[in-house]
């Protein structure tokens, strides 16, 4: 089964807790994939990902990039894994049908936003249904996170 973590954005926009979230992923060695709610949203996050720290470099693309394949983080949004990815990132409310094809699924959702507090606990209840390990975290006052629950 796969192992979902749910990070409470409290203090942070998803653009801002993605970047450090993505160079854990690439330093344990494994690929990613991103999906969001949108093309639109995706090609942000593109543009996001090459400026979000001098000096840091997280290669990423996106289908206008093309070569998935070729990249250690994938940003879509639709059901894809054109780079083989391990673990799954889910934002802006985006779900996907694959999620037990990942080892790993990270939920990030706005905790400041009531329709995606309220899709989380949904999505919560449907992996703890479907044998999924889940982890809550709750975004600290420093920005770090604190682990909440566990199912």
């Amino acid at each position: 089964m796969t192992e979902v973590s749910f990070y409470h954005l409290q203090k942070s926009r998803l653009e801002d807790a993605l970047p450090m979230l993505l160079e854990k992923t690439l330093g344990a060695g494994k690929r990613a994939l991103v999906k969001v709610g949108s093309d639109a949203r995706a090609e942000q996050l593109n543009a996001d990902l090459w400026g979000f720290q001098q000096g840091a470099w997280l290669p990423h693309g996106t289908s206008k990039d093309a070569r998935g394949e070729d990249q250690p983080i994938w940003l879509t949004a639709i059901d894809e894994n054109p780079n083989g990815a391990t673990f799954l990132f889910l934002g802006d409310g985006a779900s996907s049908d694959g999620i037990g094809s990942f080892e790993r699924c990270f939920e990030l959702f706005d905790g400041n936003d009531a329709a995606q507090l309220a899709a989380a606990r949904k999505r919560w209840k449907s992996y703890k249904n479907a044998g999924h390990s889940l982890k809550y975290l709750q975004q600290t006052e420093r920005g770090g996170w604190q682990e909440k629950a566990t199912g």
